[in-house]
């Protein structure tokens, strides 16, 4: 109740915004914010693009009086801080026909009032007539993308359907979405309280939402089937409840865990954003284990049988087999059939997902900019006219920061400056440098001949950068280069500097932990492995669909481009946190049947037998709930929702159920092997609950003998 209070009166989440501590971009704006005190950097803009009529121009007669008008309307706005003309600024093609007003707004775009973006639309709005084009761009047009629910409902409706095929029970098909809504509600509304103290934006909240619902419900069933296991073999709800917490609630707990290391991992890129998200989605999912461990067995408990089936319930009560007892389960036949072609099973999904992966060689890092929008929205449009009328590279201009402190005549180094950088080959024009009151500081706007996302943009950002050193040693001063496109630049190459490092730093984890938990070498190595397979086809789909725009209509990809530079690592981190559950869920298992002298075929068909059929429910339930975002409007939900469903399908029913088992089938008894030196000095992680079974003085069930209710209708 508190924490709802709190999101219901704080103040609205601010939208993304990028910071790179530490990059040279990043160092200008400090510096300009410092040498132009009272020139907000962060103020909001928009540029209003006008064209003419079909065989008018803009600079007389009716064309230069609407100009005028419209120049009026726009500054007819109290957040408005100045209008500049485009007479005034020279902001008019050679032929006249095409013109733009830069709107400069005294806060920044997530302070901008209702009152302020509708002042702007309707000026627009009103100069469309008698044949003139207008159309806007710039982050006053920006609003916050809407996130209306749709995904969340789709994704809890499939999970409902797969929740009663799994169970046969309205009553345990409904508490993990009870569980689901109470512990993302809670996570979600603290993110919404703390959003504006924070920085925590809505698509961080949508993040977290899309992964706290998820896990949630997995942990939840993962407990539910536990405790429905538990009850057929006789014991009251209340033991059973007990016993499903100590045995299913220690792997949820570990496998929450290693989501919440992952995820909190983030933070080492140094990324304020991403560090925000991780951390966020961190927290959701640490609620969501407690709410599985405390809600679940409290409602498991007070359900009781009802639990069970109909048909469970009434074999129970009558003490006989229920129907179909006898018939071997589909996990029991897919193991048994990748137990008889191992190398066939495994070659085809190893080739299946590395032809998958092939794209992955041309994956290229980006953040979107306005000619990645839609291409009916007004902000696709302005960027399609200006770069007809002015040049592909007038929607990215590069902002040249002179640092002139100490120098004998700044201004003389600063036009020297604009000589040496006008004559690089991708530059198409330099304005004057201006200075700030102190004259010891001064900007220059460098407008490349290229587009923002084109390479040949990155390129001519890294050449004048390697200007700075000639600049110091013949003037005496400093040179950095920023802008929105620079920044866009440096935050992409942090990102990928970072990817493959934080990589290994998953799969070396995953391997640590594994091996604390399976005590065994090869098994932990092959999930590693598997995981790292998963990740990259699943990075490969994501490059054919949003870079290549394969299959881009049904997907709702407006205009393919480059990847979002946040996605792949944090799909990543997610990815890992759910690689490891579905390992544990199904490889403890096969553990358990071993140890307790199950040959390794055996266990294999154990595993499978008392877990394949609730890992796979758990992953079709992820894909319906990271599916269900893809319809969302934000490209960032979009392409992470779309990532996620086809990596949890790739590695749940490939790399778990195809390639884990084929794996372990030709290794037989060395897939449990650990040196002994190595088993002494490994901590113990029990997450099979073995320690409550000897204090509870429980006798170790034979392999060929265990079993867990028979769903309803499946």
């Amino acid at each position: 109740m508190g924490i709802g209070g709190a999101s219901s009166v704080a103040p609205a989440a601010p939208e993304d915004s990028f910071s790179m501590p530490g990059t040279e971009s990043q160092k200008a704006f400090d510096l300009l914010a410092e040498r132009f005190p009272g020139q907000a950097s962060d103020g909001a803009t928009a540029r209003v693009v006008i064209k003419a009529p079909e065989g008018a121009t803009l600079t007389e007669g009716p064309g230069k009086a609407h100009v005028d008008a419209l120049v009026k309307d726009l500054g007819d706005n109290p957040q408005v801080k100045q209008v500049a003309s485009p007479f005034d600024a020279g902001a008019v093609s050679k032929d006249g026909s095409t013109a733009y007003a830069s709107v400069s707004y005294k806060v920044n775009a997530q302070e901008l009032t209702d009152e302020a973006r509708e002042a702007l639309t309707k000026a627009t709005d009103d100069a469309r007539s008698d044949g003139f084009t207008i159309e806007t761009g710039g982050d006053a047009v920006m609003a916050e993308p809407e996130m209306g629910g749709t995904a969340e409902l789709i994704g809890m409706g499939v999970a409902l359907v797969v929740l009663v095929l799994t169970f046969g029970s309205l009553v345990a098909a409904g508490m993990p979405l009870l569980s689901a809504i109470i512990g993302v509600g809670i996570g979600v509304s603290g993110i919404a309280a703390l959003g504006s103290a924070l920085g925590l934006s809505a698509t961080t909240g949508t993040l977290a939402t899309m992964i706290g619902l998820a896990v949630a419900i997995d942990y939840a069933l993962f407990i539910i089937a536990r405790f429905r296991a538990e009850i057929a073999e006789g014991r009251k709800p209340d033991e059973a409840a007990g016993r499903a917490v100590g045995t299913a609630g220690s792997a949820v707990v570990f496998a929450g865990l290693t989501v919440i290391v992952a995820l909190a991992g983030l933070s080492v890129v140094n990324i304020p954003i991403l560090t925000k998200m991780g951390l966020a989605a961190a927290a959701t999912v640490a609620v969501a284990v407690m709410i599985a461990l405390t809600l679940t067995p409290a409602l498991l408990a007070f359900a009781g049988k009802r639990a069970l089936s109909r048909k469970d319930r009434k074999a129970l009560k009558s003490g006989t087999e229920p129907k179909n007892a006898g018939k071997a389960k589909l996990g029991t036949r897919w193991a048994h059939f990748v137990l008889r072609r191992p190398v066939t099973v495994l070659l085809t999904a190893v080739l299946g997902l590395g032809v998958v992966a092939v794209p992955v060689s041309s994956l290229e890092l980006g953040l979107p900019d306005e000619g990645s929008s839609a291409p009916d929205s007004t902000q696709r449009k302005a960027y399609d006219i200006l770069s007809d009328s002015f040049g592909a590279g007038f929607n990215g201009p590069l902002n040249v920061v002179f640092d002139g402190k100490g120098v004998d005549n700044p201004k003389a180094a600063a036009d020297e400056l604009g000589k040496k950088i006008a004559e690089q080959e991708d530059v198409a024009a330099v304005t004057p440098a201006v200075f700030n009151k102190a004259g010891d500081t001064a900007t220059m706007t460098v407008v490349p001949k290229t587009a923002p996302a084109d390479p040949a943009t990155e390129t001519l950002v890294h050449d004048l950068r390697d200007l700075a050193g000639d600049v110091r040693a013949e003037t005496g001063g400093a040179m950095l280069v920023t802008g929105t496109t620079a920044l866009n630049i440096d935050f992409s190459q942090t990102l990928n500097d970072a990817l493959l490092p934080y990589l290994g730093l998953i799969v070396g984890l995953a391997f640590i932990l594994l091996m604390l938990v399976f005590r065994s070498v090869l098994v932990p190595l092959k999930a590693a492995l598997g995981f790292l397979l998963s990740v990259l086809a699943a990075l490969g789909a994501v490059v054919a669909v949003f870079q290549w725009g394969w299959l881009a209509d049904i997907f709702g990809v407006d205009q393919p481009g480059p990847i979002m530079s946040m996605m792949p690592i944090f799909m990543i981190g997610v990815v890992f946190g759910l690689a490891m559950d579905y390992e544990v869920f199904l490889v403890t298992r096969m553990r358990e049947a071993y140890v307790h002298g199950a040959s390794p075929a055996e266990a294999i068909t154990t595993g499978f037998t008392l877990g394949g059929r609730v890992v796979a429910a758990a992953a079709i339930i992820m894909i319906s709930v990271f599916s269900g975002f893809i319809l969302e409007t934000d490209d960032m939900v979009k392409m992470m929702g779309f990532g996620l469903a086809i990596a949890v399908l790739f590695d749940a029913f490939v790399v778990r159920m195809a390639i884990v088992p084929a794996v372990l089938a030709l290794l037989g008894h060395k897939a449990w092997w650990l040196p002994k030196w190595l088993n002494k000095i490994l901590p113990n992680v029990d997450v099979e609950g073995e320690k409550l079974h000897k204090q509870l003085g429980d006798t170790p069930v034979p392999a060929q003998e265990q079993r867990e209710p028979e769903p309803a209708g499946v």
